[in-house]
């Protein structure tokens, strides 16, 4: 870190939280003491990005964290992160990738990631942590770098959800409580594996909550899941729809209404299958994608497919195989989405 990175958060944002709240942070042992770890925690307002920070620093861990781009665009904030080599993402870009790659070679420096996995600030009207994105889980499985999860809560009293108004008095108690180090090797290191990519998410989605349940004192209801319950747009808390049925598993991926296709298999992954994939997934049905080429299924797996949807991130809930038995395997409804002269010898095999 750099020391205008030091001096900024020591001499700047850390004497700004402690005029405007009273922050208790408690599990600092479980804080490792050398190399490299990813932090994880739950996002509720723009400020506890830095109550989080503030945790760590305060422990003297210095750390790194992923913000999402328009935040570099923020004057004095914006210099700050640069000056401390904070990561960029640009979300629903095909540079969304760049920022897993650079974090991933910070923490093979020894140096500390701090993610918060739900992506943006929690949609759940009753503010418990949503389900998570995938980025924290690829990067434990690629680098086996420990986990530390972090529950916060008392930082949207200062800072409402989606507010820019500062509410300093009286001064409000902001409660942090770090867990132990979790143990996420029984899910590879295989990062194509999205089945083993989303319960990996889960399992730390699940320790967050556990946290927070502990700061709240009552027990959080399922994750919030926009793919279910609906995404009500930036600004904006969701509703939540009645629960699942009770063989659906909570915050291990899209949730799906009961009679609804619960996944779907595309076959063919140019233009028009990559497409179909995605619209099912944003509709809420995990779809896997057969591609004839291995290379091109690996780069699904990633989030893109530059050949035939330039410039796209693929939903999550699209996966990818070049194996054709295995993309069917278990698909309530198969698209085939192959040119017709090659779909005779493609098919066949069904």
């Amino acid at each position: 870190m750099s020391l205008f990175y030091r001096f900024a958060s020591r001499g700047a944002i850390i004497p700004f939280l402690k005029a405007v709240s009273r922050q208790k942070v408690t599990g600092t042992e479980n804080i490792p003491r050398e190399g490299g770890f990813i932090t994880v925690a739950n996002h509720l307002t723009d400020l506890d990005s830095l109550t989080a920070m503030r945790a760590m620093v305060d422990a003297d861990v210095p750390v790194y964290s992923l913000a999402k781009s328009t935040l570099f665009d923020v004057p004095v904030l914006g210099a700050i992160l640069r000056a401390g080599g904070q990561i960029p993402v640009r979300r629903a870009t095909k540079e969304a990738g760049d920022s897993l790659k650079e974090a991933e070679r910070v923490l093979r420096s020894g140096e500390v990631i701090m993610v918060f996995p739900e992506g943006t600030l929690s949609r759940d009207p009753l503010q418990w942590p949503m389900t998570g994105k995938t980025g924290a889980a690829r990067l434990a499985m690629a680098t086996g770098a420990p986990v530390v999860p972090m529950g916060q809560w008392g930082a949207q009293f200062v800072m409402g959800t989606y507010s820019k108004v500062i509410r300093p008095f009286p001064r409000k108690e902001v409660r942090i409580l770090i867990g132990e180090p979790l143990d996420l090797s029984r899910f590879g290191s295989d990062t194509t594996d999205r089945d083993a990519v989303r319960a990996c998410t889960a399992e730390i989605m699940r320790a967050i909550t556990a946290l927070v349940e502990q700061l709240r004192g009552e027990k959080a209801p399922r994750p919030y899941d926009v793919h279910y319950d609906g995404d009500p747009g930036k600004k904006h808390r969701g509703v939540r729809r009645s629960d699942p049925a009770p063989h659906a598993q909570p915050g291990s991926g899209p949730a799906a209404p009961a009679g609804s296709v619960r996944r779907a298999a595309v076959v063919g992954a140019g233009a028009w299958g990559t497409t179909f994939a995605c619209l099912l997934a944003e509709a809420g049905t995990p779809t896997t994608v057969w591609a004839r080429r291995r290379d091109i299924a690996s780069e699904i797996n990633a989030g893109t497919n530059e050949r035939y949807v330039p410039g796209r991130r693929l939903p999550e809930g699209v996966s990818a195989t070049s194996d054709l038995m295995r993309a069917i395997r278990g698909a309530e409804i198969v698209v085939a989405a192959v040119p017709s002269q090659s779909a005779r010898d493609v098919l066949s095999p069904l």
